[in-house]
């Protein structure tokens, strides 16, 4: 369904990828005559004879020029020069220093008269060599690295200098070894002592059964059931019989609070896998996946493009939240969905898969159900733990009694002041990024769109902008209508951008932040949010879906979903579901520990099928549901679509 290049693509990380660069290079042929050659031509030759090659780089630094297309093809065409290509290697390892006494000051009486002869002449370097020799005795070390001896003196810049000089003159050798970019972690606890439920131990039971019997089996859990320590064990019984484990997340923002359990058992074992490691860290990753030994990655925490790495025995595939469409690769090719395709890696392997998820998707449900994977669920939260009780903001009456307040009702202003006057914390999810949906003329009606994707533009506050959420074209905001010319123009809608505005004027004392896309691009910016909010610097949490999936939080005891409309109105056959399940998964945040919590759903349509079933906790009556729509209108699970 697409080149095979594009595979390699997404499988490989582009450093693995050789890189062909073009160098110039003096025409054998070429007799020496300069005569009919210009000033920067002229240059490029005189520069070719003192050197073999140059790069096209170094070509323009030569003669001022920012496009030297035109001047090689000329110098081309006169028979003085060639174009040669050759491959370059992107991938560098990161090289570390250390240094050692040189060769000739290794015996005392040498290293002695270096004393003697360092203190009369060259203090500074006395110093340094006294420093030296201190930190190798108490670290019982021959060799030291050098910027553990410039990190102990007090004037770094001199002693840089000073340890140059002393290289030079042989009192120190330098020894350059490849270094790991990776950070590893010791375990600090053994899986042994993580004590199960009984309902969990079942579980287990259970799971381990039935994989004799299938390769895949789907764990139906409610949220807050302890899933996590049944996977821990599983992949525990995988490395006893020396094999690799492949965890799986749909969201990079999860993966630090799971990296965080599995290295207390495994430690250095563990390796992550994602877009937002750099290109030179996913060398390393790959290379420690393949490799056989103590440095070998066992355990692997990844989104979906770990599924490319190239694994030696894999024995064990856990996807988590595998309903989320997350997983799915829409766009550029090769699209595919991960959890499908984790199923054809395991198979490969002769591996087992575990599906795991709260509110699993109806088609690996049904394939549970008709037998072609095996089916667990388990029941009830850790510790007996209730679930939290769900509320109904009807918006309908609150507009009617005047009391919504911007986009909040009256039940959901009160149960976060409540919340905040009780030092706990509060959740909202509404799932539209930026500030207003859409700017509308009240005049004509005019909407702005996309030129490419002919969708509406979204206004974001923070940029002072209109931006495309499928391609990210922006725009500037118009001042009138470019359609009938007035200056009539309202914003319609919200986004987490608004929510988040309009709570720091309703809460002035309350901190609020924001988690979505445009809050989370940079590499550690997830981590530090969730960091904040686990560690209750954080009182009011405003997000997209990347809050509502397998985040725990103790201190939780409010979640509100502003709007369930914009879920449940949203032209896909899939949109009851994935209301069902994001609703679902969000309001199992709150409560988590003392079984407190409270969950408040704002809604026009408080009697919506889909609304119950979340109330009910009745996942079954949604899917029963579901199956009959599907059934009728011929979708999947009944027909594959392409």
């Amino acid at each position: 369904m697409c080149y095979f290049g594009d595979v390699m693509q997404a499988a490989l990380p582009s450093a693995f990828k050789l890189a062909g660069e073009s160098v110039i290079v003096i025409n054998p042929d070429f007799d020496g005559d300069v005569s009919d050659l210009n000033e920067r031509e002229y240059a490029v030759v005189q520069a070719l004879q003192h050197k073999e090659g140059l790069s096209i780089a170094e070509i323009s630094g030569i003669t001022g020029l920012s496009k030297t297309i035109h001047l090689i093809k000329n110098l081309r065409d006169k028979n003085v020069i060639l174009v040669k290509e050759e491959l370059v290697e992107r991938y560098r390892p990161r090289l570390q220093q250390f240094l050692r006494i040189g060769q000739k000051y290794r015996d005392e009486v040498a290293l002695q008269a270096l004393f003697d002869r360092l203190e009369r002449r060259a203090f500074k370097q006395l110093q340094a060599l006294m420093q030296f020799i201190h930190l190798i005795t108490q670290q019982k070390t021959e060799e030291l690295r050098r910027e553990a001896l410039l990190a102990t003196m007090e004037n770094k810049t001199d002693t840089g200098a000073v340890l140059r000089t002393m290289i030079k003159n042989g009192i120190f050798e330098v020894i350059e070894r490849a270094e790991n970019r990776l950070k590893d972690t010791t375990a600090v606890s053994h899986s042994d002592t993580i004590c199960l439920s009984n309902a969990q131990q079942q579980t287990l039971d259970d799971i381990q059964q039935l994989h004799h019997e299938k390769s895949v089996v789907l764990l139906h859990g409610v949220t807050s059931s302890g899933k996590t320590e049944i996977y821990i064990k599983l992949i525990e019984q995988a490395l006893q019989q020396g094999q690799q484990a492949l965890y799986l997340l749909p969201e990079i923002a999860l993966t630090d609070q799971i990296v965080r359990r599995l290295r207390k058992y495994f430690g250095k074992k563990v390796g992550i896998y994602h877009s937002r490691f750099n290109e030179q860290e996913r060398i390393e990753i790959w290379n420690r996946v393949h490799t056989q030994g103590d440095d070998q990655f066992q355990i692997i925490i990844g989104a979906r493009s770990a599924i490319f790495l190239p694994f030696v025995k894999l024995g064990l595939v856990i996807v988590d939240e595998e309903h989320d469409m997350s997983y799915k690769q829409y766009d550029p090719a090769p699209r595919y969905n991960a959890r499908d395709t984790a199923i054809y890696l395991a198979n490969t392997h002769q591996a087992k898969v575990l599906l795991g998820s709260a509110t699993p998707s109806v088609e690996s449900y049904f394939n549970a159900t008709s037998g072609k994977y095996g089916l667990v669920t388990l029941t009830t939260r850790y510790g007996n733990g209730q679930l939290p009780e769900i509320r109904i903001a009807d918006l309908s009456d609150e507009k009617r009694k005047q009391t919504l307040t911007e986009q909040f009702s009256a039940p959901l202003i009160h149960h976060i002041q409540q919340a905040l006057e009780h030092h706990q914390q509060v959740i909202l999810f509404q799932n539209r990024r930026g500030f207003s949906l859409r700017v509308e003329c009240k005049d004509c009606g005019y909407i702005p769109v996309c030129d490419q994707c002919d969708v509406s533009l979204t206004y974001h506050k923070s940029k002072e902008q209109l931006q495309c959420h499928y391609c990210g074209m922006t725009a500037r905001i118009p001042t009138k209508c470019p359609q009938c010319g007035g200056t009539n123009l309202t914003m319609k809608g919200f986004g987490t951008e608004k929510i988040e505005d309009d709570l720091t004027v309703l809460f002035p004392t309350a901190t609020v932040r924001r988690m979505d896309l445009d809050t989370s691009r940079s590499r550690n910016a997830h981590q530090k949010i969730l960091t904040e909010f686990e560690n209750r610097k954080i009182d009011i949490l405003v997000g997209t879906q990347m809050i509502t999936k397998g985040l725990d939080f103790e201190n939780v005891s409010l979640v509100g979903i502003v709007s369930a409309d914009n879920l449940l109105y949203y032209p896909d056959f899939r949109a009851f579901e994935r209301s069902f399940q994001l609703m679902s998964q969000v309001a199992g945040r709150a409560g988590r520990r003392d079984g407190n919590g409270c969950v408040i759903i704002q809604t026009f349509n408080k009697r919506h099928p889909v609304i119950q079933f979340v109330i009910q906790n009745d996942y079954q009556g949604l899917y029963q549901s579901q199956l009959v729509d599907r059934q009728q209108f011929k979708y999947p699970p009944y027909v594959r679509l392409p």
